[in-house]
């Protein structure tokens, strides 16, 4: 990379994006770097649109790829390597694995167009307007996230049957009407684009590179699943242990998630808390912990239906469930606060600036939070909730239990204890 120092044994890695158009559609430049390269990585299709001027000794990547990468590289070092990769490498591509594990300032990295790129140029759609959303590698459920009225998606398939399972994903999320299109070899000769709705999609499986355009359009009386935390009840699958809707979007205002954060969301019942966070941001990354094995199982159903899959799920009991999970940029308690030493163990595993909050609704939990925030400060709170009920012929309030609620900031100087987080 311009700038960056490397050594004579160690030549840069050339990472070079290629299409569908292949050597045609390389720079100069690229095509430099692959005739002058001694070894060349890349996957069977990419390795194939190399001319024979490519004399190196061409490898396919091995599976499952990333554990290899550290050994590959090894066993080649002190060689001119390049790399191919589909198109941009630093978007979704091996270029942030191979920044992972050998080091951004290794790499000399050559772009080429996206399929992203190029699919909004053939639909004249803003990129920054289009929520990308890859399914390759991940799981379909990741897809229903990102399901909203008006949303303009692009999805990055996995293969040749991803857009009959785009669809019928679309359709079980009361999405059917949506439009889809299907853009198959981008850039390249066999470029092609097919058409059709989510409800009515009965094309057969076409090129496995292509790329599946989605405007959102939701069936009449599919349920608003807004992107602010407070999603409505009857979105959970639930027996009842649930932090309701209202108590529920104060919690996540008072956890505060960001981009990247990790929460342990302790005492999971169906897992709201857990669910919303990571519905906060694509990056948020959660836990919960639950005891019951049946609600743990619930807890996995939920962050499914409602887009969020990566939820890991501890099932047992806190605090001996808690050793050795990554520590928590942010801890909610939301059942068995009076556990012995749960509190301990979660104020011990927050590093300084982590939040904590803890919900309850029994006097001797208030008590105890009410304890801790003598000790440690932060704020105590009461939320009460009255919803309008039918009385006879007239209408009254009916109060729901009032649930007390402590947050706090564990402030700058506070050892983080290492006795249940490992390392970030």
């Amino acid at each position: 990379m311009p700038g960056s120092a490397v050594s004579p044994a160690r030549p840069p890695v050339t990472v070079v994006g290629i299409g569908a158009d292949g050597w045609d559609g390389l720079t100069m430049t690229a095509r430099d770097a692959l005739r002058s390269a001694e070894v060349i990585i890349g996957g069977p299709r990419q390795l194939a649109l190399l001319p024979a001027e490519c004399r190196a000794e061409r490898l396919p990547w091995p599976s499952p790829l990333r554990p290899a990468v550290p050994g590959l590289f090894a066993e080649h070092s002190g060689r001119r390597i390049s790399v191919l990769a589909s198109g941009d490498p630093m978007f979704f591509g091996i270029g942030r694995t191979l920044a992972g594990e050998l080091g951004a300032e290794r790499l000399r990295v050559l772009p080429h167009p996206s399929s992203v790129s190029y699919a909004c140029a053939r639909l004249g759609r803003p990129l920054e307007e289009t929520e990308v959303i890859s399914l390759v590698g991940r799981p379909l459920a990741s897809l229903a996230r990102v399901l909203h009225t008006g949303a303009r998606l692009l999805v990055l398939s996995a293969g040749a049957d991803t857009p009959a399972e785009v669809a019928g994903l679309l359709r079980d999320r009361g999405f059917g009407p949506s439009p889809m299109r299907v853009l198959e070899q981008l850039g390249g000769e066999r470029e092609r684009t097919v058409e059709g709705t989510a409800e009515t999609w009965a094309h057969p499986p076409g090129d496995p590179l292509n790329v599946i355009a989605v405007d959102c359009v939701a069936a009449e009386g599919t349920p608003r699943l807004a992107v602010t935390p407070g999603l409505p009840d009857t979105a959970y699958e639930h027996d009842g242990q649930l932090t309701k809707r209202h108590v529920r979007a104060a919690t996540l205002a008072a956890l505060a998630p960001a981009p990247g954060e990790l929460l342990w969301d302790i005492g999971g019942g169906s897992g709201s808390i857990a669910v919303e966070w990571m519905r906060a941001h694509h990056r948020c990354r959660a836990y919960s912990v639950e005891r019951d094995p049946a609600r743990a199982e619930r807890i996995v159903r939920n962050a499914a239906a409602l887009g969020v899959p990566g939820l890991g799920v501890v099932t047992g009991a806190a605090p001996e469930a808690l050793a050795g999970l990554p520590v928590p940029d942010a801890v909610f308690i939301g059942g068995g606060a009076t556990a012995p030493g749960l509190l301990e163990a979660c104020w011990s595993a927050l590093p300084p600036g982590g939040r904590l909050v803890a919900n309850t609704v029994t006097l001797e939990s208030e008590a105890l939070l009410a304890d801790w925030y003598r000790r440690h400060g932060g704020e105590l709170v009461r939320l009460a909730v009255a919803h309008a009920t039918p009385v006879g012929g007239f209408t009254g309030w009916r109060q729901a239990m009032p649930v007390t609620q402590w947050s706090v900031v564990k402030p700058a100087g506070s050892p983080a204890g290492p006795a249940l987080g490992e390392t970030r």
